[in-house]
């Protein structure tokens, strides 16, 4: 199994997940990349549990702009799978900058992904040519799916917005809460979840809408798939930066304090 951080980091964070099953939690947490057990169905207590703790996400305002589509018919799951859904370039050039070829190199940055993670056609600035024969690595939505046996689509009022919210900051910062919430109780039940924002892609979301009859003024935020992981799974390099390198005390710049020690003074 491959580890996080080095043995210091590891042995610390093991330490803290004992005395704090939330924070354990937290770090478990993670994004199901491997396929879903396609003979392994979601039972609707389960759901309805993962709904709930959307439901109590905090939203400014307390305005739950939110709806949720839950999509769970094998016929609707196929047609949206089938959909065009090709990657922009955009996304994978600022992608791409995110990358480590090395679990050294990842460890040193503190930030972004192993680019083994990804398919090569996501990782091969060569590969992004139309007329790559990797091209079709990119080219519908099922490749992004991962066959899951449910899809949670989530959607805000685009005519509403958070009081003095310019942009409605203030309101995605809410849908960030639904999706953390329903995040970490999905990891607490043992199932896989994929976060998908091609969804709110233009040309994808035109498509899903069309699907699922979703009306003119609703946005969609993000989907997810959740399914039970089909083989067990295997911890790829994960990294966070210390807390030291992102608190300031009492100023930006200022540090007195070292939040890391702290940390584990807590666990005295």
């Amino acid at each position: 199994m491959k580890t996080e951080s080095n043995p210091t980091v590891n042995d610390q964070a093991a330490i803290v997940d004992a005395y704090d099953p939330l924070l354990a939690l937290i770090r478990k947490r993670h994004s199901s990349r491997g396929e879903f057990n396609p003979d392994r169905s979601i039972s609707k207590p389960i759901l309805a549990r993962i709904l709930e703790a959307a439901r109590w996400a905090p939203t400014p305002n307390n305005m739950q702009n939110f709806q949720i589509v839950v999509v769970d018919d094998p016929k609707t799951l196929t047609l949206i799978g089938a959909l065009s859904a090709e990657m922009s370039e955009a996304y994978l050039k600022e992608n791409y900058a995110l990358l480590s070829a090395s679990e050294a190199e990842l460890r040193v940055r503190k930030i972004g992904t192993l680019a083994g993670i990804y398919p090569r056609a996501w990782v091969d600035p060569e590969a992004w040519n139309p007329t790559s024969d990797y091209r079709s690595q990119l080219t519908y939505l099922g490749k992004t799916l991962l066959q899951p046996k449910v899809l949670f689509v989530v959607l805000y009022d685009s005519s509403s917005r958070a009081p003095g919210s310019e942009g409605d900051t203030l309101g995605f910062m809410g849908l960030g809460c639904v999706m953390e919430n329903m995040w970490l109780t999905a990891e607490s039940l043992g199932l896989g979840m994929h976060i998908l924002t091609v969804f709110a892609d233009s040309p994808v979301e035109a498509e899903v809408r069309r699907v699922l009859k979703i009306e003119p003024q609703m946005k969609i935020a993000f989907a997810c798939g959740l399914g039970y992981p089909a083989y067990p799974t295997v911890e790829d390099l994960r990294v966070r930066r210390d807390l030291d390198d992102f608190v300031h005390d009492n100023a930006f710049r200022q540090q007195n304090v070292s939040w890391s020690l702290e940390l584990n003074k807590s666990l005295e």
